[in-house]
């Protein structure tokens, strides 16, 4: 399932934390309900995602991983 995301965040090739600050600051910019896409090659990326978005009670609506790159989708609920 490939869901389209309003916004599209790269961050292949950062690594723990900017992904999460990069997510949080686009998401500042976006409005409720909008969808993010963020794309991250960091070992780290799918624990941090989901402990980030239980934190600050943004959707986090996909996790698929393509080879060694991640795809996340989030929600901004707020």
């Amino acid at each position: 399932m490939s869901l389209v995301a309003d916004r599209r965040l790269d961050c292949v090739g950062l690594f723990c934390p900017m992904p999460i600050l990069k997510t949080r600051d686009a998401l500042k910019g976006m409005d409720i309900g909008q969808t993010l896409e963020m794309l991250s090659d960091d070992p780290a990326s799918e624990a941090d995602m989901k402990s980030w978005t239980t934190r600050t009670g943004h959707e986090l609506v996909a996790v698929e991983k393509h080879a060694a790159v991640y795809r996340f989708i989030v929600r901004k609920t707020r």
